[in-house]
């Protein structure tokens, strides 16, 4: 059995006193690849530093709507010189975010538009934060024409109508740790309603763990809760879901992975 963890932040100061205890227990849980995903200009910086050190690691560069407030004309052109770094696999995490609104919304809409922009003009593909801007993501998807790189609704959050949308839209869709908590029906019927070859899966460590563990700071090995939440609602095997989810993100990020990493 193999995982892809295709969305983590091992960056985080969190991991900062334990990241060689936290490989090895992904390599256990059967995880044998983790994309960490920035979400500023600093912490992109990062996940290209740590992709050079292992084998394990793939990097996202991005900036989050969050930030959209602070970004100039300098910020998008370094990060398009860190996206033209190694193992970079995609850009982000961009999008919108209605719920905090820590920038105004026209700010974040922008700065979506033009990240967007940036990853069809570097042909990589996009993972998109969003939280309370279903219409307004799709909007931008749509007139963006980002369906001519892809990508990936991270930590998916909509209902059935909205997963069908994105999906119409060619995005693959990431579930994580809310599919396992008691309150997630909505999410339940997503995992069985997504076609098997544009289902991902992700932890978004160190936040949102899964049940058992839910409360702790999460890590890639706790994709396996995941993942074997996922497989019981659309009644399959964790193998089975490995083998295709694994598969989906391989192609989606064009990841080249050696073998005998994770086995």
């Amino acid at each position: 059995m193999s995982l892809i963890d295709t969305h983590a932040h091992l960056t985080d100061n969190r991991f900062a006193h334990d990241l060689d205890e936290v490989l090895l227990r992904a390599e256990e849980s059967g995880v044998r690849a983790m994309i960490n995903v920035g979400y500023d200009l600093s912490s992109s910086r990062r996940c290209v530093a740590l992709a050079s050190k292992s084998e394990m690691f793939f990097a996202a560069v991005g900036i989050h709507p969050h930030e959209a407030a602070k970004v100039g004309e300098q910020a998008l052109a370094q990060l398009r010189q860190l996206a033209l770094g190694g193992n970079v696999v995609a850009l982000g995490e961009m999008g919108l975010d209605y719920y905090y609104n820590h920038s105004p919304r026209n700010l974040q809409q922008e700065l979506f538009r033009r990240q967007i922009r940036l990853a069809k003009s570097l042909s990589l593909p996009i993972i998109v934060h969003d939280r309370d801007a279903h219409e307004d993501v799709l909007t931008i998807l749509g007139e963006e024409g980002a369906e001519t790189v892809g990508g990936v609704l991270h930590c998916f959050s909509g209902n059935l109508n909205f997963a069908a949308r994105c999906l119409s839209l060619g995005f693959h869709i990431s579930l994580a740790g809310p599919v396992t908590f008691s309150n997630s029906k909505g999410l339940a019927a997503v995992a069985e309603f997504i076609p098997s070859d544009r289902l991902l899966l992700e932890t978004d460590a160190p936040y949102l763990a899964p049940v058992p563990y839910r409360g702790k700071r999460n890590e890639p090995a706790y994709l396996l809760a995941v993942a074997e939440k996922v497989a019981t609602l659309r009644r399959t095997t964790v193998k089975e879901l490995s083998d295709c989810t694994t598969e989906n993100a391989k192609k989606l990020f064009k990841l080249e992975i050696k073998e005998n990493i994770g086995a």
